[in-house]
């Protein structure tokens, strides 16, 4: 017995010494990226207190004044009032990584894309669809298909088309094509084909002008094609014809993408069809081109002296969580969740809160809040939740 006593006491000891050194010690750096984001994503001390509230404040990368706000108002109060300080860890959440797209070149200002445009067509009319010269164009069985797609740089749409049914007795059906507006039940655009008025035929496809008016970026519609006849219509699937993005200012998405009108959810995702439109504004946007090298080594610049600052506001402060995202509008939620994970392993918290940097906080009333409602059991959420209906 007294063998395993000699043989048992140094592995207790040693496991309690490591302990120990684990408390006191903070957890290692971990790696945040290449760059300019080494020097950023530093974590911030470890806290060995332990804190009734956490609050993480979501803060862009350039919400300087914002932020300054804060710490002058309701985290000033905080502060100077030791009871409250003791029971309260505030953090801003930035992300370590500025996006290196200037704004005008992304797809959309909430993301880090480039708006990848080539070779843009302009002063002329383009066919969005067409079907290759050894298509065979019968008739299927769909009665209804539909496509959706996204508008990355200014349309005007000039016309809807209709496939052309390859026979001697010319055009003998009776279609419907509808443009929607993503989430809009009224369409924008209608064109009626039938035997007496079929329009114009170009190529394989039968056209009708519609009213003309500029589809903004980010624009997101979606064409439907319906046979008002019991015949069926000619049709394709979406990736069985040609698509002509004008260069980069279109892009074709799936069904399950876009936002289609309720009654058109049982639709066949494909393309009965077509449509014509002109670039518009090609001059604004050959400018745009041309002037984008020049506006990327100011951006890169810009992100210098922004990630100076930054560091230099964290040093200053120490009230700043780097997490490990590009910080956009659309990487919200992996800034939060990174946040997370960061406050579970450095911090000893009861509730934890959420906010952002254009709210002011009454930590009184929080906790008031949390008494009176005896919200200081586990599990639960306190907030505002969204039902989403399907109707």
């Amino acid at each position: 017995m007294r063998n395993w006593l000699v043989l048992l006491c140094p592995c207790v000891l040693g496991a309690a010494l490591h302990l120990w050194l684990r408390l006191r010690s903070p957890p290692p750096a971990r790696a945040s990226g290449a760059g300019r984001a080494d020097q950023l994503a530093l974590l911030p001390q470890w806290k060995s207190s332990h804190y009734d509230v956490v609050v993480g404040v979501l803060s862009a990368r350039n919400n300087h004044e914002l932020r300054n706000v804060i710490r002058s108002t309701w985290l000033k109060h905080l502060v100077q009032h030791p009871a409250l300080s003791q029971r309260v860890l505030v953090k801003f959440i930035i992300g370590a990584h500025g996006c290196e797209v200037p704004v005008e070149d992304r797809e959309d200002p909430y993301s880090c894309k480039l708006l990848n445009i080539t070779n843009p067509v302009l002063n002329q009319e383009i066919e969005a669809f067409s079907l290759l010269e050894d298509t065979s164009s019968g008739l299927s069985e769909d009665r209804v298909v539909s496509v959706s797609f996204r508008v990355l740089y200014p349309i005007v749409i000039t016309s809807l088309g209709v496939f052309y049914d390859a026979n001697d007795v010319g055009f003998q059906r009776n279609i419907t094509v509808k443009l929607y507006q993503a989430e809009q039940e009224e369409a924008l655009f209608i064109a009626r084909f039938s035997p007496p008025s079929c329009g114009v035929q170009v190529n394989k496809l039968w056209y009708k002008p519609v009213e003309q008016f500029i589809l903004p970026e980010s624009f997101e519609g979606t064409i439907v094609w319906e046979s008002q006849d019991l015949q069926g219509l000619v049709s394709r699937n979406l990736h069985k014809v040609t698509v002509n993005d004008g260069g980069g200012v279109l892009r074709v998405i799936t069904t399950g993408e876009g936002a289609l009108p309720h009654e058109f959810m049982e639709g066949v995702e494909g393309v009965a069809g077509g449509f014509l439109y002109t670039i518009q504004e090609g001059d604004a946007l050959l400018k745009n081109l041309h002037s984008r090298p020049r506006r990327l080594l100011d951006h890169i610049s810009n992100l210098h002296e922004e990630d100076a600052l930054l560091k230099e506001e964290s040093s200053l402060y120490d009230d700043i969580v780097f997490v490990d995202v590009v910080d956009t509008y659309r990487n919200v939620p992996a800034k939060l969740l990174n946040f997370y994970k960061w406050t579970v392993e450095t911090t000893s918290f009861d509730l934890l809160l959420k906010t952002d940097d254009d709210c002011y906080i009454d930590l009184e009333a929080v906790f008031n809040r949390i008494a009176l409602k005896n919200l200081d059991g586990p599990n639960f959420w306190w907030g505002n939740l969204f039902l989403c209906s399907d109707n």
